[in-house]
């Protein structure tokens, strides 16, 4: 692409950033960097009677978590800032005004009051109530009164909006680089707000100004703005400049497929759907992230990744320098991306399987300290060699770290009580007596490795011409508290001869 690639992610401040909004961020982010281009991060603020403190801070910490920092915006300013939109509001007037003069927009002055009796109107008529070309010269704004009441009513400060002039019977013929050509009827169009007397701009206004002067070459969005498409390319055309280039991306869905995913489907159904942890500084109400339910932020952006794209292949897993390479806006789906609590699992048990033991030894440990009040085992939570081991032996069960204490909590304490039906099962009349054997054979194994106790005991159950169960369903049962766990020589090994000795007489005795 001979012209330079800026794209920016422009999130309200309103609340949490949903997974939807940081999918947005990475395909941004992908496109900017499989074609050495820029990608932005402008917080766009102007309406501050929905802003959430704490919200921009929230932003992008979550971006930073999942990897995808952006190269210029808030405290990274480039050439083109301020990059949030409070800061520029000085700059919307002047081209607000720009339209006025030329034509493209409008001042009305018509209150909420005279719009709401307009609409309650046009509904006993069974009608929709529409501000454009068939009725504004009969309500009350610069097109229907002369220049001289309308230079009295902004002397007099009367409250106003500035609205943009939608054309009548002309047909848009726009594109899209994911859904094609998109052919629009202008005379369904309303003419929006652009400008309120506030001196803040709405979203279309700030939006394309800030596109323009960020030198933005590829607006990639949301599905929910392709209804603002035909506005913004007539903006453009307006102030006579060249759009940039347009890809909306499509919905992630409720599991069930109908519907777009919210909060109220991850509550219900006990997933996140925010990367990070929420707490509303209003309610205090705590919304759960996906970073401390325990999921790794490699493993969310491979899944959120495949929300909407994917590479043509067979590949399912992909680092981010392997997304870069691979991703392409024409691999982007239309229709919408059904997000499935599953294959997150899936993916995060992946991850989880690639990370080095002694990494996952490391994010273990205060789940351990937590767990282990008995001082006496104290020590075991200062040997990293024991851990890591202990991680190699149960990861591959696991999808969390969370999930090592429930599969892995007998390496740490000693079965106080055992599985009922385990040992129903596995003690019989001569279990005793047996197990009094195995001590003696085990306690003659040197050196004590997993090999030499598995060769040793099996050669011993041969040699006694008696079923591998009747000794290592109790051996089992003895070590771990239930018939669970990984290979038992394996768990006997690691904890040592002594502490497998101990174990065996706390089941017989």
């Amino acid at each position: 692409m001979n012209t330079p690639i800026r794209v920016r992610f422009a999130p309200s401040p309103t609340g949490p950033l949903h997974i939807g909004g940081i999918r947005t961020a990475l395909y941004n982010y992908l496109f900017a960097k499989k074609y050495n281009g820029t990608f932005i991060l402008r917080i766009e603020d102007t309406d501050q009677n929905r802003y959430i403190e704490g919200a921009e801070k929230y932003i992008k910490q979550s971006l930073n978590w999942c990897n995808i920092p952006y190269d210029e915006g808030p405290e990274k300013e480039g050439k083109f800032g301020p990059y949030r939109q409070s800061e520029r509001k000085h700059i919307y007037k002047e081209y607000a005004d720009k339209l006025i003069a030329s034509g493209n927009a409008y001042y009305a002055f018509d209150t909420a009051d005279e719009l709401n009796a307009h609409r309650k109107d046009h509904e006993t008529k069974g009608k929709t109530f529409i501000y454009n070309w068939h009725n504004r010269l009969k309500l009350k704004n610069s097109l229907s009164l002369s220049s001289q009441e309308v230079k009295t009513k902004l002397a007099n400060g009367d409250a106003y909006v500035i609205r943009f002039k939608s054309p009548k019977d002309e047909t848009l013929h726009l594109t899209d680089l994911i859904r094609g050509e998109i052919t629009i009827d202008t005379n369904i169009l309303d003419d929006k707000v652009l400008f309120k007397s506030d001196g803040m701009p709405t979203y279309h206004l700030a939006n394309i100004v800030d596109d323009h002067l960020m030198e933005i070459s590829h607006v990639i969005r949301g599905e929910e703005w392709l209804p603002s498409l035909a506005l913004h390319y007539q903006l453009y055309k307006a102030f006579q400049w060249k759009a940039p280039a347009f890809a909306h991306l499509p919905l992630i869905l409720k599991p069930t497929g109908k519907g777009k995913l919210s909060k109220r489907d991850g509550d219900k159904l006990g997933f996140p759907v925010f990367p990070l942890q929420w707490k509303d500084p209003k309610s205090n109400e705590i919304s759960k992230g996906f970073k401390e339910e325990g999921y790794f932020n490699d493993a969310l952006i491979n899944f959120l990744a495949f929300l909407g794209w994917n590479p043509g292949t067979e590949q399912e897993n992909f680092n981010l320098e392997e997304l870069v390479d691979a991703f392409d806006l024409k691999r982007v789906h239309k229709a919408g991306a059904r997000f499935d609590p599953d294959k997150i699992k899936w993916y995060n048990h992946h991850y989880l399987q690639n990370r080095s033991n002694e990494t996952l030894a490391s994010l273990f440990l205060p789940i351990l300290k937590e767990q282990i009040a008995d001082t006496s085992s104290a020590a075991i939570l200062h040997n990293n060699d024991y851990l890591s081991k202990v991680v190699s032996l149960i990861k591959e069960r696991a999808t969390f770290v969370s999930d090592f204490w429930d599969l892995g909590h007998f390496f740490f304490v000693r079965p106080t009580n055992y599985d009922a039906k385990a040992l129903k099962k596995a003690i019989k009349e001569d279990t005793p007596a047996l197990m009094q054997e195995l001590i003696t054979l085990i306690d003659g194994i040197a050196p004590f490795s997993e090999e030499n106790l598995q060769n040793t005991i099996k050669s011993w159950i041969n040699a006694k011409e008696i079923g591998f169960g009747k000794i290592m369903m109790p051996l089992r049962l003895s070590l771990v508290g239930a018939m669970k766990g990984p290979d038992v020589f394996a768990i006997s090994a690691l904890l040592g001869k002594e502490e497998t000795i101990q174990r065996i007489k706390n089941l017989i005795t």
